[in-house]
């Protein structure tokens, strides 16, 4: 048995996905008998009962986050817990951190959405955009494992297990979900549910979920209450992938859950909310499945009237969100990255031979 150590933070300000995309490997990594521990600086009430509902390990240690007190109490809880390897989630550590990591002698595993040119200092570097692979790599981790494309993308056990049921068309998914992360930064699932309420189409069930990191999360909670019996917000859904599989249309910021929306071939309007989004979304549109509409530094307000507009847009043109759905349906995409993320960091070798496979059974389930 291997011990993994995650080094990861969240909070309302960064959100919940660097945590949330480890959390499916470390749901991998347990089923083939691996112990992961999860170390923060900075974490949430909500992430905390969510790794501890789960069963996994969750530590705190002593911050600011990437600076030297945390380098040093990373690699001694490397050392206490014997731990084989270490994932290193998140955007504040500079190259004297990792390159200090590596020198702990286990093996480091960097989550990278960037491909800026900064080195690092990683055994394994994941990056699961599509045009991951384009991306300067070879020279930002010379000698790692890449584990690049939709094939890498890091879903979680009940997302995978929703990606595996037959596939319906669009007119056999009410639900509109509209979903920005385990923090909403922006603050924008409360107009976006607004507007859309306002004039919801014939037919169309709105689902808000809303994390509970969200600092906002009681007062969305009560939206609900005045919208109407076809307006629901659920405070961090426990059925996330059940929910995904009945959506016609999703809009969602543009981090960790397009993974997850993809491999459901949802189509989706996505948000970029964060420079770390661009880029991705930008390719996610390329490829037919989703549109973007950037959100960064707009105003509340104004950016939901826009997001609105789109996304009523898309649900009443049902031929263009069935392109959408098969778009996504054809991508290399089976759900099983964490699986595939875990076996590399545990020493196996990857396998990407069965997403192209489950690609074609998704289409013949749709002819």
């Amino acid at each position: 048995m291997a011990v993994i150590l995650i080094r990861a933070d969240a909070s309302p300000t960064i959100g919940t996905g660097h945590v949330m995309r480890c959390l499916a490997v470390a749901e991998a990594l347990r089923d083939r008998g691996h112990e992961t521990i999860f170390a923060a600086v900075e974490s949430t009430p909500a992430i905390d009962r969510r790794l501890s509902a789960d069963g996994f390990r969750h530590l705190t240690i002593a911050g600011p986050v990437g600076e030297a007190a945390d380098l040093a109490a990373t690699r001694s809880l490397l050392r206490r817990e014997h731990g084989s390897a270490v994932m290193l989630d998140g955007y504040r550590f500079g190259e004297a951190y990792r390159a200090g990591l590596q020198a702990a002698g286990a093996r480091v595993l960097a989550w990278d959405d960037l491909g800026d040119g900064t080195p690092l200092h990683a055994d394994l570097v994941v990056n699961a955009a599509p045009q991951a692979a384009a991306l300067p790599y070879g020279t930002m981790a010379p000698g790692a494992v890449l584990l690049l494309g939709p094939g890498y993308a890091p879903l979680r056990r009940e997302v995978r297990l929703a990606a595996r049921e037959p596939l319906r068309s669009t007119n056999e998914r009410p639900v509109l979900l509209v979903t920005f992360g385990g923090s909403d930064p922006l603050g924008l699932t409360g107009p976006v549910v607004e507007a859309l309420a306002a004039v919801r189409p014939d037919g169309c069930r709105i689902v808000a979920v809303v994390g509970g990191s969200n600092p906002r999360a009681a007062e969305l909670a009560s939206l609900a209450d005045r919208l109407g019996p076809d307006v629901r917000v659920e405070i961090d859904c426990p059925r996330m992938g059940a929910l995904m599989a009945d959506c016609g249309l999703a809009v969602s910021a543009g981090g960790g859950t397009m993974g997850e929306l993809a491999a459901l071939a949802v189509p989706t309007l996505l948000v970029v909310t964060a420079d770390n989004q661009a880029v991705a979304s930008g390719d996610a549109a390329e490829l037919g499945w989703s549109e973007a509409v950037d959100a960064r530094g707009s105003d509340p307000a104004k950016a939901g009237r826009i997001i609105t507009e789109r996304a009523l847009a898309l649900w009443a043109d049902g031929p263009r969100r069935q392109r959408m759905q098969d778009a996504a349906a054809a991508l290399p995409l089976d759900g099983e990255g964490a699986v595939r993320i875990a076996d590399a960091l545990t020493g196996h070798v990857p396998s990407l031979s069965s997403p192209a496979g489950s690609a074609a059974r998704r289409r013949a389930a749709l002819a």
